[in-house]
């Protein structure tokens, strides 16, 4: 019995229970043939992809851990045994090997069905720019199915592949995701290698993963990522700081309404301060913030010598065969061209001050909720005005390489019209796996069904990889407690309050002798302890052990017993250091303690 839909744990159930790769990838190659939306390229032959299947027939389901799994790869990505096009096909050329990331999932398990089509050389937001036709839409195929990463999208979203593969560089990899009812990844960049990647913008491209459910997308950047030597803007992932399980608090930055641009549309305004109004509801607390700096970067990106890039990229081939270059792609790259080297470092400079001022921001927030796009038009309104519609769709979305953010774009809710209204959450490169857990609850709490399936996901628990967060939580009593004189000492190491709580009942509690500052002790004690009032505070543990060099005798750093039986780093106190301590146990409060005192 063919699956129903190709999200990871349905698709895994139908293989435990006898479900072959090979009925399956039969099925969905005569689907790819079919091809109404202009989504594919080129197709692995039937026979060399029947032939892969295979392999896998007789293996343990549970031996890969993307067994079975189809997937798509953006034409501008190298599959070994079909052309690289980057959407021109005087461009064409056959790659000797597999890209280095397609090279790990088909490791892993995966199968590639073929190459989609895109906006050429991953020039534009749109989906129309493209030799192979304009991709449409999987929910309404008079509508832009955004790009550039525009098969990639489709492909997932019309049911043919569980995943695909796209690049994102303004936009590509968040666009089209929103326009086609998706999660779109767009991971840090340098966790992916580019091996195997025709360039955009080389410096601040990254390949980005198209999913049903961030849960999904979670797995396969799981398989996907690693360290790469032959690429140059590859980097070793970071540990990626805090997370966002239930229950906990957290805050979000939203623009300024002013700043807000929908350009006409009329639903996405209410649907946008809807969804601000869920994820409160999931917690968090939202703060406006002044997205001037952002929006100013964003215009950097083609309005500065960034499109040299483009024009380098190509260059012998654009200059040799200018006509072979869509109309607006060659417009666009050859004005690349005239760019100066002072014009780079002037825009570098002003690249370098805009980012001071929008990294200011995550001393305020954990992460930013903004529309993916404003409005979603169609394709006759793209094709009428290519370069101002273009523009519009990335006003959210061009800035984030630029400013070395990782974000992850997931559907927000269905329109009056029909079409899907999507978000992005952003936030500091290296965040990936917090956002993707963020984006899991949200998809739990919308239950939206994701694509053009019609059908709404299994229940599936997000399962944060085992990798450690890099941050350590520590309990504070006395001084070190928000707004009190070594609060310092935690704020700029980079802390952050996660909240109040009580000690288990089982301390006594002293104000020192000795100061300023004037300090508490908490010492354990077998019978006749008290709760104390306390902050939990987490840092990077990269600065957890000056924090701890500085603490002075008699305190130190131990664990600490909360009221709910969990236990947290902490101060402690020797009990040899209560020569002249005050016994404040009663009051279970050092600010309690403060007030009296004065």
């Amino acid at each position: 019995m063919l699956p129903t839909r190709l999200d990871l744990a349905t698709l895994a159930a139908a293989y435990r229970q006898g479900l072959k790769p090979s009925t399956l990838f039969a099925h969905l190659h005569a689907l790819a043939r079919a091809d109404e939306h202009l989504a594919w390229i080129s197709l692995l032959p039937e026979g060399e992809l029947l032939a892969r299947a295979r392999a896998l027939d007789e293996q343990d389901p549970a031996s890969l851990p993307l067994y079975g799994v189809p997937f798509a790869i953006k034409d501008n990505i190298d599959l070994a045994g079909l052309p690289t096009t980057a959407g021109c096909p005087d461009f064409a050329y056959a790659p000797a090997a597999d890209a280095k990331v397609v090279a790990r999932l088909i490791a892993a398990g995966a199968i590639p069905l073929g190459k989609t089509n895109l906006d050429q050389f991953a020039t534009g937001l749109n989906g129309t720019r493209s030799p192979y036709g304009a991709c449409r839409n999987a929910i309404n195929p008079a509508y832009i199915s955004g790009g550039s990463s525009s098969g990639s999208a489709v492909v997932v979203a019309a049911g043919q592949v569980s995943f695909s593969l796209g690049t994102d560089t303004a936009g590509s990899g968040r666009v089209p995701a929103a326009f086609n009812n998706l999660v779109g990844l767009k991971p840090t960049c340098g966790l992916l290698s580019s091996s195997g990647l025709v360039p955009a913008c080389r410096s601040i491209d990254t390949i980005s993963i198209f999913t049903l459910s961030a849960a999904d997308a979670a797995a396969v950047f799981a398989v996907a990522r690693g360290f790469d030597e032959a690429d140059a803007y590859s980097r070793p992932a970071e540990t990626h700081g805090r997370r966002f399980p239930a229950g906990e608090p957290f805050r979000f930055g939203v623009p300024r309404p002013e700043q807000l641009a929908f350009f006409g549309d009329p639903h996405n305004p209410a649907l946008f301060e809807a969804a601000v109004a869920r994820l409160a509801a999931l917690g968090g607390t939202p703060v406006v913030l002044d997205f001037s700096p952002f929006l100013d970067t964003a215009r950097l990106l083609y309005g500065g010598p960034w499109v040299a890039e483009r024009y380098h990229a190509i260059k012998d081939f654009i200059e040799r065969q200018p006509d072979s270059v869509f109309p607006v792609t060659r417009e666009i790259t050859l004005g690349g061209a005239r760019a100066s080297a002072v014009e780079a470092f002037d825009a570098q400079y002003r690249l370098k001050a805009l980012k001071r001022r929008c990294d200011a921001v995550w001393q305020d927030v954990d992460l930013i909720l903004t529309p993916t796009a404003g409005h979603h038009p169609t394709i006759a309104a793209v094709e009428a005005d290519p370069i101002r519609i273009n523009t519009e769709l990335g006003y959210y979305t061009n800035f984030m390489n630029l400013l070395d953010y990782s974000a992850v774009a997931v559907p927000a809710a269905i329109r009056a019209d029909g079409l899907p209204f999507g978000i992005t959450l952003f936030a500091p490169a290296h965040q990936d796996i917090p956002l993707l857990e963020l984006s899991a609850r949200w998809q739990a709490d919308t239950r939206l069904s994701p694509g053009a399936t019609g059908q709404v996901l299994p229940d599936v628990p997000f399962i944060p990889e085992p990798a450690a967060s890099g941050m350590v939580r520590v309990a504070v009593c006395g001084a070190h407690l928000s707004g009190l004189p070594l609060n310092w000492q935690l704020t700029q190491r980079g802390a952050r309050l996660i909240g109040a709580v009580r000690s288990a009942p089982e301390y006594r509690f002293y104000a020192l002798a000795g100061g300023p500052p004037l300090r508490p002790g908490m010492v354990r004690v077998a019978e006749g302890g008290g709760s104390v009032d306390m902050e939990v505070w987490e840092l990077p543990a990269r600065h957890f052990g000056s924090f701890v060099a500085g603490i002075p005798a008699p305190l130190g750093i131990g664990k600490v017993k909360l009221e709910d039986g969990s236990q947290v780093c902490g101060f402690i106190c020797e009990s040899g250091g209560l020569a002249g301590a005050e016994d404040i146990t009663p009051l279970g409060s050092w600010r309690t303690w403060l007030a009296r005192h004065a």
